[in-house]
């Protein structure tokens, strides 16, 4: 395969222009056929829905060389449905899940070259969205609609990779409200998380953990990601709420914890004080898969889970069981794997 002149394994978590991207029309009550188009930009009236009112959602996933040199992405056919279920909840045109799945594949063919080798540590990332087009001044749901899909190879989304980070556990601002959109990828909720972000990394964390906006004492997520614990009594628990987007990626975790590694799973209300009686904690998501949690400070307590460098044993051996099978190097006994077509 012909390979883009790139440092494979020195990657960022950052775009990179690649050689084309596609784009499906929503109008007159039908989508059309793929648009492929080189350039990165796109013309849009200046009062789209999109711009004004929010009207958009997108997706996040990722395309793997394996070891056998097949070319696979990760569960699109939830990404598929997450998508959906976005859309529906903002009231746009769902995307059909069917011609979803062969977007992607079309987009990963497309740009072929640009898919990182295996051993590497990077990924080609695909980058679904979809946004309200039609030039509306009152506040009402777009007639028409883009879909557009691109990629870009990415390396860690955190620098330093598989390392741990600090969370600073958020109580001054809310990323979602407990019957608003929090449970779905619209862009509203990760520019609503900005401010407390930017806050955490000025005190020296990484991230935020935020606490449920209604009683201030259920942990939701983390800024980027789900957020996991694991009990002292080897445990894995995860917030269940509905003001946190379901993670794909935490998905397959808990299977893998409770079929592949004999743990109990719970996906419950998680009082932030059990923070200081877990022996290991992750943030967890599609762009960084497991990035294991050195520490968490609520208030005036810090709990330390590990040293610089470390990884908890658990989140180690789910992180190297959920990337093996995305690679090819463990089984895919759940059929998580499609593979695309590359002749």
């Amino acid at each position: 395969m012909e390979r883009a002149n790139l440092d494979w394994s020195n990657l960022e978590f950052q775009y990179v222009k690649t050689d084309y991207h596609l784009e499906y029309y929503f109008k007159d009550g039908k989508w059309s056929e793929a648009k492929i188009v080189e350039n990165d930009t796109i013309e849009l009236s200046i009062a789209a829905t999109s711009l004004h009112y929010g009207q958009q959602c997108f997706e996040g996933l990722k395309a793997f060389e394996q070891v056998s040199g097949k070319i696979t992405v990760f569960r699109v056919d939830e990404n598929a449905r997450r998508m959906a279920t976005s859309a529906r909840k903002i009231l746009m045109e769902p995307f059909p899940e069917d011609k979803f799945i062969e977007a992607v594949y079309k987009v990963v063919q497309l740009n072929r070259r640009f898919i990182p080798p295996y051993g590497t540590g990077a990924s080609l990332y695909v980058r679904p969205l979809l946004i309200g087009t039609s030039g509306i001044v009152g506040v009402k749901p777009s007639e028409e609609y883009l879909f557009l899909v691109f990629v870009t190879p990415v390396g860690p989304y955190f620098k330093g990779g598989l390392k741990p980070i600090r969370l600073l556990v958020e109580e001054e601002i809310d990323r979602a409200a407990p019957l608003g959109v929090g449970d779905v990828k619209v862009g509203g909720n990760y520019a609503a998380g900005l401010r407390a972000s930017k806050k955490a990394k000025s005190l020296g964390y990484n991230e935020v953990l935020y606490l449920d906006a209604k009683h201030k004492k259920y942990i939701d997520e983390s800024g980027p990601a789900n957020f996991l614990g694991i009990t002292k009594d080897n445990k894995y628990v995860t917030p269940a709420s509905s003001s946190i987007l379901p993670s794909i990626t935490n998905k397959s975790l808990r299977v893998l914890a409770e079929k592949e590694m004999g743990m109990k799973v719970e996906q419950r209300a998680i009082d932030v004080e059990e923070i200081f009686d877990f022996k290991e904690a992750g943030c967890c998501g599609t762009a960084a898969v497991i990035t294991p949690v050195k520490s968490i400070t609520y208030r005036d307590r810090e709990v330390v889970y590990l040293n610089d460098n470390e990884i908890g044993e658990v989140c180690r051996d789910l992180y190297d069981h959920l990337t093996g099978i995305q690679l090819g190097t463990h089984e895919d006994k759940y059929g998580w794997n499609f593979e695309v077509p590359m002749d």
